[in-house]
């Protein structure tokens, strides 16, 4: 449970109300989840947030499923439940097909584990590496 509670819409001043309609609009959904609900008791966070995710999420040199792949793989590694499972399905409904999710794991798990590895040895990072 969200610890202020979630602000449904009949609830919402007049700014958050405008927000959950961009939120909606932009989406072609006629619903928001908890998660704009549970911001939305700092309007000006809740603005703020959407406005970058509109912007991060939107097409660009990523196409949206790798924006979204990628979004489920930081998900994974910080272990946040509700965003694996937000966009999860927003990635399914992009196109990620239950192949890919499997191959995306085994990637997230190989780069956590030879993370770890690189800053227990603390390796120090080869000269080919480095910007020059």
């Amino acid at each position: 449970m969200s610890i202020f509670g979630l602000i449904e819409y009949q609830d919402a001043s007049p700014e958050v109300r405008a927000v959950y309609d961009d939120i909606m609009a932009t989406r072609k959904t006629d619903w928001i989840n908890n998660f704009w609900k549970a911001i939305a008791h700092d309007p000006v966070a809740l603005k703020r947030t959407w406005e970058d995710i509109k912007q991060i999420m939107a097409p660009g040199a990523l196409d949206p499923l790798t924006k979204e792949l990628v979004y489920v793989a930081v998900s994974v590694s910080n272990q946040c439940d509700y965003c694996i499972a937000s966009h999860t399905a927003s990635a399914r409904k992009k196109g990620m097909t239950e192949q890919m999710f499997k191959e995306l794991m085994s990637v997230v798990g190989m780069a956590n584990e030879t993370n770890r590895l690189v800053a227990g040895y603390q390796v120090e990072i080869d000269e080919q590496f480095k910007n020059k």
